[in-house]
């Protein structure tokens, strides 16, 4: 009898193992970035009621890394990623890893390239060069895997592709991975999903969101109002087929992302949309 209550427990854990996908989403703690800017351990609260354990950080909020993964700690929760600037990549290449490291993150993520109006093959060219060179010092010298997020403006028309294409094929596997922001994707007209089928393992997180209905597509700028992000299946894009593109691909992190004011009403939603398409 024991044996058969456990096992009914275990089902629905099986059924997201089977499929590739986390049982709980991450967050990122943009999310909450106002609140935790004037309390973190109450934010973490916020995130650790909602279930959630896996966070990806971009901010240390006037913390240290050792105190941040203190509280961290403290409340169950697990920081796998660790967002800085392009400048910081470059210019604080040991103090953003000894960060990284300090907080138990295993990536290291950029969301950004320096540019002046449309992004521009040499832009990327120099992106490449940047990313290799410090995609490398990360792994050899620190064990840290480097992350490139997309933030909708890499989508500039080149060749038969873009520069988002460029960026991936011209990096080396070995040293530069990528995290795909599946609204930064689909507004300038790309299909998340078909990303993920494309560069497959080069991915290993996504940033979930969902792109309010009657947005117009194909911007390349980079920018929309943050309350254009909604709730998870309420908004444009197919998300179920990105969840199954994703677990195909062997993403590992799922982090909802949630910029709009609404974020402490909406991710409970997200969070549940997400675990009724991952036991389907």
């Amino acid at each position: 009898m024991k044996r058969l209550l456990t096992l009914m427990l275990l089902l629905p854990l099986l059924s997201f193992a089977q499929k590739g996908l986390p049982a709980m989403p991450g967050m990122v703690s943009f999310t909450y970035r106002n609140y935790f800017a004037k309390d973190i351990p109450a934010t973490l609260d916020i995130v650790k009621k909602n279930g959630v354990t896996d966070m990806e950080f971009s901010n240390l909020f006037g913390s240290s890394a050792e105190a941040l993964r203190t509280q961290l700690d403290a409340h169950g929760i697990h920081c796998s990623s660790f967002g800085v600037s392009y400048d910081d990549l470059v210019n604080k290449t040991d103090e953003v890893a000894r960060n990284a490291k300090a907080l138990g993150a295993a990536y290291v993520r950029v969301a950004g390239i320096p540019h002046q109006g449309a992004l521009t093959l040499i832009d990327a060219q120099k992106a490449v060069e940047t990313f290799n060179k410090y995609g490398k010092i990360l792994k050899n010298q620190y064990g840290l895997t480097f992350i490139y997020h997309n933030h909708g403006f890499e989508f500039e028309p080149y060749e038969n592709g873009t520069l988002y294409d460029y960026l991936v094929q011209h990096t080396d596997p070995k040293y530069v991975s990528f995290e795909l922001d599946i609204l930064w994707a689909f507004l300038p007209g790309q299909n998340p999903a078909e990303l993920l089928k494309r560069y497959g393992k080069r991915y290993k997180a996504l940033h979930l969101k969902d792109l309010k209905k009657g947005v117009a597509t194909g911007d390349l700028s980079g920018k929309t109002s943050q309350d254009n992000d909604v709730i998870l299946g309420t908004g444009q894009i197919d998300i179920p087929s990105v969840l199954k593109a994703a677990a195909k691909a062997g993403v590992k992190h799922y982090y909802i992302e949630d910029e709009s004011s609404a974020a402490l009403q909406q991710v409970p939603e997200s969070i549940k949309y997400y675990q009724s398409i991952a036991k389907q």
